[in-house]
């Protein structure tokens, strides 16, 4: 997430519009899908939504079928952490709490059934400063209590990259946060606890990643958006290189068991496709021509029963609709075996977040 984009498709007041320009029907309707990484929040703007409520995801995976008869058969979500709804009162460090408490209440909403039968939020990954070391516990504690029943993990955005043109995560973390021996210290206080850490970087931070997976072989953690392929800014124009050095950071980094890979999150403004530019938006045909090489070689050295396909919506629908997206993921998949697709659209998403 926090990848910013300023490009007129974008804007929340035409987005619907272009969407609509390159409808399709969903493949594959009966397939059940857990989407392990979508947001929930208000106040976004910048966003193909500044406002996104358990209703608006449900419209998108609705589509054009507003009778969902031929829509994805998305039956549980994980929410994931965007910095929305944080508490006002009482001290910053526990202003995160008040977003687990919204995304509790959203999808305490779905529960009740009466937008339909998705779990929304079934699961939930909150944020905390783990840069606080061991004072960390006392808000992993409070969100565990707002949530006892769906709160998984924990995120702590460490997208970092020194040339301006590349947008830093909302928290603008240091260079190097994975690694510091504070940020370390705090993080041990999730395997206590049984929640996972969801890793968001770029690229050429991957590496971190590694080191921390192997200094925490106790603690799941899970890779967001590929590890973030740059491809606006310094990293322009340079696309094979970006990919030789993902490849060769993503395949050390698969060495380490206790590490699980999100496929998805390719369609934001930072990876450098800029679909979000284009008269029209790409078929699922065209997605899959252009990001078929991570979603393959990601695959390869991971197993299916260690990925699963991500939304990243409502970010990535600034370039591709729900929809759209994952007949993608059915297109790419089509040779695969039955029980392998099985992992990568619900059956991994469930295990490793406990739903």
């Amino acid at each position: 997430m926090n990848a910013n984009n300023n490009a007129s498709n974008n804007n929340a007041s035409n987005n619907n519009t272009w969407l609509a320009l390159t409808e399709e029907a969903a493949l594959e309707p009966e397939l059940p899908i857990c989407d392990p990484h979508h947001h929930l929040w208000d106040g976004k703007d910048g966003y193909a939504a500044s406002r996104y409520f358990v209703h608006d995801y449900l419209a998108d995976i609705a589509g054009t079928a507003k009778d969902g008869s031929t829509s994805h058969n998305v039956v549980s979500s994980v929410f994931i952490e965007c910095g929305t709804m944080f508490k006002q009162d009482g001290s910053c460090f526990m202003a995160p709490l008040g977003e687990t408490e919204f995304a509790n209440g959203q999808a305490a909403m779905a529960a009740a059934g009466i937008y339909g039968g998705t779990r929304v939020a079934a699961g939930i990954v909150a944020t905390a400063y783990l840069t606080e070391g061991d004072s960390a516990a006392a808000l992993l504690d409070a969100h565990m209590a707002a949530a006892p029943d769906r709160l998984k993990g924990i995120r702590q955005g460490a997208t970092h990259d020194p040339h301006p043109e590349v947008p830093n995560h909302r928290t603008a973390p240091p260079a190097g946060m994975l690694m510091d021996a504070r940020f370390r210290q705090g993080f041990a206080h999730l395997s206590r606890r049984n929640l996972s850490f969801e890793a968001w970087c770029f690229h050429h931070q991957i590496p971190e990643v590694t080191s921390l997976a192997r200094a925490f072989a106790d603690t799941t953690i899970i890779l967001d958006h590929f590890g973030g392929p740059l491809g606006i800014g310094p990293y322009a124009g340079r696309r094979d290189e970006v990919f030789r050095e993902w490849r060769a950071a993503v395949t050390e980094l698969a060495r380490c068991d206790n590490v699980y890979a999100k496929l998805g999150g390719l369609a934001m403004p930072v990876n450098g496709f800029d679909w979000h530019k284009r008269d029209k938006p790409p078929t699922s045909a065209a997605f899959v021509i252009a990001n078929r090489p991570y979603y393959e070689h990601t695959i390869e050295v991971f197993g299916t029963s260690r990925c699963m396909f991500e939304s990243n919506f409502p970010v990535d629908r600034a370039s591709v609709s729900f929809t759209v997206l994952w007949n993608a993921f059915k297109r790419m998949t089509a040779p695969y075996s039955a029980s392998e697709r099985a992992q990568l659209f619900h059956d991994t998403a469930t295990r490793v977040y406990r739903l």
